[in-house]
């Protein structure tokens, strides 16, 4: 019933905020593409493969880190979700963030968040470069082209059509939720028998012999969170795809509150049960755990089987990174705020302009992984960690405006709310915030990526200063009435 009023409530409204940038788009994506995607947003190459890095750090206490980051991820795709049932956009955020904060709040959530995709986009072909070379076939083949490979490979798939990027999802995400509940029937299995790994007897003991559960204290965790915030990034994908639905209002309120469950079922417990398996200290960054752990066992073709699914998750995210450039870059561009190439759209409704942009940073992490291929993921990773910081804000902020719009009674909240907002907006705020200031106490990576984040906050002043004058006024619009799924067509525009 929650669902059905919020529906009717969108259709019966008096008129409704268009986005230019939409207008286009095929409504190829199903109920269950988008239940997958919100799965597949959320379990990623920050899991299968940073969980090794992070634990290598932090050991044990990982799995708190995950679960707290986790909370505040739920919090912003809740609010997410929540302005998904004001007003669905293939914009999502940008779009959010234009009607909320005007363009110049646009164009930079717009630009930050190309930064967040474009950055992973460069970690996930170093990852899959990596998990090929797991094979002894591929060790002589150079890493660059690998992972050049790996980037065309996905590109093309990508600008193909919209359902075949729901298809693959689906089923990307299928193979990645099903590896997981077998490894961890497995690891249960192994703990319950007491068989040992490696000469060590699985349980409490791997913890309790190695440190315990922090032991290398309690700082590390706060030190490796905003790795674990990238490992979180793409939970906000289900905005950007609710665009493209067929019927977002249905199916959004499903999709964004199991992501709490999956988030600590799949990233604390998969973490807990590395530890009760394997000493903590057995996991290699350049190694994703899932194959270390079956590779220990020593079942024959487990870690081929396992690598494999690993490369598959690596696989999506990389295509799910494409997919939600293109969208954004669009929506820009049609504001007047990104390059006009990003405009461009194919016969099957795809904006190929924007996928081909965000692949030539792909390029770029190319050469970085010809000349440093050992240091690419790390360099990377926290750089695109601050580019969901950034999306994750501009969430929060344009939520809270929202909020203050309803107050006012100049729109209407949908029955589906973000819990205690506006408490929850600025809880989260005030988190991110501190997720940023302690990247400042690591002088190895953290200052750096730092240092680098404000040569890219310089570039995008200037790059304002170049847009402002050629920006669509028109880009957002009212128009009367409204379709109650987020359907925008040229007709409505002209109007």
């Amino acid at each position: 019933m929650t669902e059905n009023n919020d529906v009717l409530q969108a259709k019966s409204s008096q008129s409704q905020q268009v986005d230019i940038g939409d207008a286009g788009y095929q409504k190829g994506l199903k109920r269950r593409h988008m239940h997958m995607i919100a799965i597949g947003g959320s379990i990623g190459t920050g899991l299968f493969l940073g969980a090794s890095g992070r634990m290598e750090l932090a050991g044990p206490s990982l799995a708190i880190v995950y679960i707290i980051c986790g909370a505040f991820a739920f919090f912003v795709v809740r609010a997410l979700g929540e302005l998904v049932m004001y007003r669905p956009s293939s914009g999502a955020f940008v779009s959010y963030a234009r009607e909320f904060m005007g363009e110049k709040g646009a164009y930079s959530v717009g630009w930050l968040y190309f930064l967040n995709w474009s950055t992973t986009v460069v970690a996930d072909i170093t990852a899959i470069a990596l998990y090929v070379h797991f094979w002894s076939m591929f060790v002589s083949i150079p890493q660059w082209l690998l992972a050049l490979t790996a980037l065309l490979i996905v590109v093309v798939m990508n600008v193909i059509s919209v359902k075949l990027f729901g298809e693959m999802e689906y089923w990307f995400a299928i193979i990645k939720v099903g590896a997981i509940v077998i490894f961890g029937i497995i690891g249960i299995f192994l703990i319950v028998t007491g068989t040992e790994i490696s000469g060590h007897t699985p349980g409490l003991a791997m913890i309790a012999d190695n440190g315990g559960f922090f032991p290398l204290g309690i700082a590390p965790m706060f030190v490796i969170a905003l790795g674990v915030v990238f490992a979180y990034g793409g939970t906000e994908m289900v905005g950007v795809a609710a665009g493209e639905s067929d019927n977002p209002r249905a199916v959004i309120p499903k999709a964004v509150n199991s992501i709490m469950w999956r988030i600590i079922l799949f990233y604390a417990g998969s973490v807990v049960l590395f530890t009760l398996l394997m000493p903590w200290t057995a996991y290699s960054a350049d190694e994703s755990p899932f194959v270390t752990v079956m590779n220990a066992v020593g079942i024959p073709g487990a870690g081929d089987i396992m690598n494999l699914v690993v490369l598959t998750a690596a696989m999506s995210s990389l295509n799910a990174g494409l997919y939600a450039t293109g969208r954004t870059l669009r929506s820009m561009a049609m504001a007047g705020t990104a390059p006009r190439f990003a405009k461009r759209m194919n016969k099957s409704g795809v904006p190929y302009g924007g996928i081909l942009i965000t692949s030539s940073v792909g390029v770029a992490g190319v050469i970085l992984n010809a000349f440093v291929p050992e240091k690419a993921f790390e360099i990377v990773l926290n750089l695109a960690g601050i580019g969901i910081v950034g999306t994750w804000v501009s969430i929060m902020v344009c939520h809270w405006l929202f909020l203050r719009k309803a107050k006012r009674g100049e729109v209407e909240r949908p029955s589906y709310k973000l819990p205690f907002a506006p408490v929850t907006n600025v809880v989260t705020l005030a988190f991110l915030a501190m997720v940023v200031m302690l990247m400042a106490m690591d002088a190895s990576v953290g200052r750096i990526t730092l240092g680098v984040f404000a040569i890219v906050v310089v570039a995008m002043v200037i790059g304002w200063y170049g847009v402002r004058k050629r920006i669509n006024p028109d880009a957002l619009s009212s128009v009367a009435g409204g379709s109650g799924n987020g359907t925008v067509d040229e007709e409505s525009l002209e109007k």
